[in-house]
């Protein structure tokens, strides 16, 4: 499976959610829903760079999420304001992703 990685830096394609569903396995979406005490109708995402309607519940109403698409970037390291005040204070910022992300593209 390709390498997703979100808007924040957090690697779509290794989350238990996006795997569950990338699968269809319900049994799998279960229990997830079970281990991070949610309803199994919130274990549905195609990732946060989807276009389509399926993203988790709290993707949905993320601002650097939003911020990504509006300027239409890939992630938050391909903005020319990397880091910006907004990403900073996010508590799930993967800084250590984006800035590799970052470098690799002055090299």
């Amino acid at each position: 499976m390709e390498k997703i990685i979100a808007y924040c830096g957090t690697v779509c394609s290794e989350c238990a959610v996006f795997i569950a569903t990338q699968k269809n396995d319900i049994e799998e979406k279960r229990k997830v829903a079970n281990r991070w005490k949610i309803k199994v109708e919130d274990t549905n995402c195609d990732g946060c760079l989807t276009k389509g309607p399926q993203v988790f519940r709290y993707c949905k109403i993320c601002k650097i999420r939003k911020c990504g698409q509006e300027k239409q970037v890939e992630n938050c390291a391909y903005c020319k304001e990397y880091p910006c005040e907004t990403l900073s204070k996010i508590r799930d910022f993967k800084k250590d992703a984006l800035d590799r992300i970052r470098a690799s593209l002055k090299g």
